[in-house]
């Protein structure tokens, strides 16, 4: 397969573009994170997330600590080429990095506070060792 495709998002000054990764079976929106053109291109070649760590400035294969591995199933680009959803099996169940389910588990209620939706799985100090 060509790369052309690569040539059609819109990356940010930073090489970057916003990715969302979304379960292919429910719906449920699990993760944001950022990718560059490499980090792209490698999801596509190996057929799992594979994101861009701001933080550590290096490539982030999703799962590679965790043992939660995102395995794809379809990349798709929006209308304005600008933002990347992932359509993922999330291995393990857990994509969050709190050892729940999604990072979107905190719902704001009518009176304006934060409320928490979802247990934690898994204690992230039994999926993460000390670094």
């Amino acid at each position: 397969m060509s790369e052309e495709w690569l040539d059609e998002i819109k990356w940010d000054e930073q090489g970057l573009v916003p990715a969302i990764a979304q379960d292919y079976q429910t719906g449920r929106i699990m993760m944001f994170a950022w990718m560059n053109r490499e980090a792209l291109h490698l999801t596509q070649q190996e057929q799992r997330a594979i994101y861009w760590s701001r933080s550590r400035q290096k490539l982030w294969r999703k799962g590679e600590e965790s043992g939660h591995v995102q395995r794809l199933h379809e990349i798709r680009l929006d209308c304005d080429g600008d933002v990347v959803l992932l359509k993922i099996e999330q291995l393990g169940g857990i994509a969050c990095h709190t050892g729940r389910e999604s990072c979107f588990y905190r719902q704001l209620d009518r009176s304006g506070q934060w409320q928490v939706t979802d247990d934690v799985l898994k204690d992230p100090s039994q999926i993460y060792s000390a670094e």
